[in-house]
């Protein structure tokens, strides 16, 4: 298991040289920092979208869900589009990206949080009724984004569109150094409760005979997952299946129930993933269309595979 780890980690590690050295031309001064930004931003966000879907795919028993079905990307994009369609894209909160970042994380928190407290507060409340609360939520979100799209001016629909996708370029160190301060502080919260995700796997039924205290370990799993996914989308933007993605291969190339493994498995095939995206958007398609769109696309792709194969074994 170790073994495979390494290889991921050397596979990854290399790929990250690349992206860092080819056609430098020399120009180390001004290469380095600006692709460091990239890479850095690539590693959060990598890491944090296969590191939440993972514990996700657990806690809910389900292969084919993200954290996306809460509804987060799509309050992600509402809060962006209304931003633009009330004050316009010239406004402070769009141009000041700290500002931005702020609003849209701790708005996406905020809405989890409330939805958690208002669903969780009889014990024994089914994890499917908040995944069909949040889907319900996501489609509001989107619609009421597509009725401001549509109403805007098209200059400004240009810079809706820009927020659709995620993009690694530009990204702010201030924002970075946020997301890393608040990643450390999240990680070290989520220690205690790693104990519980082999146990999970087993189901609801199983974890609570087995001593697992089970309400409260989802309430904090789901906590964890809403702040990480939050950073993730306000940092770069939405990357819907990214997470479905690498989580799943990180079942099938790690195979084992232990999460330390299937986490880290996880997180190094999203940075693999990533890295050899951008390399392909930058080289090969010199940037005629954007990594979430290859992404997505190859995601969806994988997506309806996955059906496919579970209905065959139904």
């Amino acid at each position: 298991m170790k073994a495979k780890i390494w290889v991921l980690a050397i596979i990854a590690i290399a790929l990250i040289a690349i992206f860092m050295c080819i056609d430098a031309g020399g120009n180390w001064d001004y290469v380095l920092p600006r692709r460091f930004k990239k890479i850095l931003a690539i590693v959060l966000t990598g890491g944090i979208i296969a590191f939440s879907t993972m514990v996700f795919q657990t806690i809910t028993n389900n292969r084919i869900l993200t954290p996306s079905i809460i509804g987060l990307d799509s309050l992600y994009l509402f809060i962006q589009t209304f931003v633009i369609f009330v004050f316009g894209s010239t406004h402070m909160t769009l141009m000041n990206k700290n500002i931005n970042f702020l609003l849209s994380a701790g708005l996406m928190v905020l809405f989890a949080g409330l939805l958690y407290k208002w669903l969780f507060k009889r014990e024994g409340q089914n994890i499917y009724f908040l995944l069909l609360i949040g889907l319900i939520f996501g489609t509001l979100f989107n619609s009421l984004s597509t009725f401001m799209q549509v109403l805007i001016d098209p200059n400004e629909f240009q810079v809706v569109q820009d927020k659709m996708f995620a993009s690694f370029n530009n990204v702010n160190s201030d924002l970075l150094i946020i997301s890393v301060v608040l990643l450390i502080g999240v990680t070290l919260y989520f220690k205690k409760y790693i104990k519980y995700l082999d146990v999970l796997s087993l189901g609801r039924d199983q974890a609570i005979n087995l001593g697992v205290p089970y309400d409260f370990v989802i309430k904090r799993f789901l906590i964890i997952i809403a702040i990480l996914v939050s950073i993730a989308t306000a940092l770069v933007g939405p990357i819907t299946f990214l997470g479905l993605l690498v989580a799943n291969l990180g079942h099938q190339v790690m195979k084992t129930y232990q999460h330390k493994y299937l986490i880290a498995g996880s997180v190094l095939i999203s940075i693999i993933a990533l890295v050899g995206g951008l390399l392909i958007v930058e080289r090969v398609f010199t940037f005629s269309t954007t990594l979430s769109v290859i992404i997505n696309f190859i995601g969806g792709v994988y997506f309806i595979y996955l059906l496919l194969k579970e209905n065959k074994s139904w």
